[in-house]
C-alpha cells in the first residue's frame, strides 16, 4: 500500500459507523440488555457476555445483518470476497468485547469489531463498553 493510498482499517470502519449505523446501534442496544441483566454494573463471567449478547442479536434479527455489514465494509476497504460471508465463524463470531466480523483477502485480513463491552484487570470483569457507533466500531487492516 502507498503512502499516500487510503489506509483500508479506516475506510472499513467509516463505511461501517455511516452506512451500518442502524445495525451498530442495534448491537449497543443489545447489549444494554445483557448488561441489564447483570447483578450490578460489571460481570466476572464471562458466560453473561458473548452468549446472551449473541442470543439478544438474533432476537432482533441483528445477528443475521452482520454478513453484510461486513461485506459493504470489504468493499468500501477497496476488497473483494471470494465468497458471500456467513453469520458464523469464521467470518462473524460474538465475543466477549462484542461481535467480530472477519474477512481474509489476498492483500490481508480485515477485523472489525462493534466494542460493545470492556475487559477491566484485576480483577478481571466485563463491564459496558463505548456508548455510541463513533466510539464503539474499531478496525484493523494487516
Amino acid at each position: 500500500m502507498a503512502d499516500d493510498a487510503p489506509d483500508p482499517a479506516e475506510l472499513a470502519r467509516r463505511h461501517v459507523r455511516d452506512a451500518h449505523a442502524e445495525t451498530v446501534e442495534a448491537v449497543l442496544d443489545c447489549a444494554d440488555s445483557v448488561a441489564d441483566s447483570w447483578d450490578g454494573p460489571a460481570t466476572s463471567d464471562p458466560g453473561e457476555v458473548a452468549g446472551p449478547l449473541r442470543a439478544e442479536l438474533d432476537v432482533r434479527d441483528a445477528w443475521a445483518r452482520l454478513p453484510d455489514v461486513l461485506a459493504g465494509a470489504v468493499r468500501a476497504a477497496g476488497f473483494s470476497l471470494p465468497a458471500s460471508p456467513v453469520a458464523a465463524p469464521p467470518y462473524v463470531a460474538a465475543t466477549s468485547r462484542g461481535p467480530v466480523l472477519r474477512a481474509t483477502v489476498p492483500e490481508g485480513r480485515l477485523v472489525l469489531v462493534v466494542r460493545a463491552f470492556a475487559v477491566e484487570r484485576d480483577p478481571t470483569r466485563y463491564v459496558r463498553g463505548p456508548w455510541s457507533a463513533r466510539e464503539a466500531v474499531c478496525a484493523t487492516f494487516k
